[in-house]
Order: C-alpha cells, then sequence, then structure tokens
C-alpha cells in the first residue's frame, strides 16, 4: 500500500480557553480541529540558533498566535 505521508498520531493538552476558542474558530469556519492544526503546524518558522543560543535543542519555533 503506497501512502502519500507517513502518519504520527500526537496529542496535546488544551486550557478549557484554549480548547474553547479553537472549537469556536472551528465553527466559524467549518474546518476540522485536525486541519486547523496542522496548518498552523505547517505555518511555523524555523530557524536555526546560533551556537551561543544553543542548549540541547538546535531548533528555534516561531509560533503564531489565534485570534
Amino acid at each position: 500500500m503506497n501512502k502519500k505521508w507517513a502518519i504520527k498520531r500526537i496529542t496535546i493538552n488544551l486550557a478549557s480557553v484554549e480548547s474553547e476558542k479553537l472549537e469556536r474558530y472551528c465553527a466559524m469556519t467549518g474546518r476540522p480541529a485536525t486541519d486547523v492544526i496542522r496548518e498552523l503546524i505547517r505555518s511555523l518558522s524555523i530557524t536555526e540558533l546560533s551556537a551561543s543560543e544553543q542548549t540541547t535543542s538546535t531548533l528555534k519555533y516561531d509560533v503564531p498566535i489565534l485570534k
């Protein structure tokens, strides 16, 4: 079977306010939460840290915030 992409399932814990915000956004746009979260992940800007900024991680993520 040829898959378009490998699937990795993740679980996230959201505060009730965050969960309600996501649910409202999905209801307003008619889109499922999975699609919204995937789009947000794809929009992340990843830049490499300079040697002086590195600790255990080598990537920095700039996360957009839903308003």
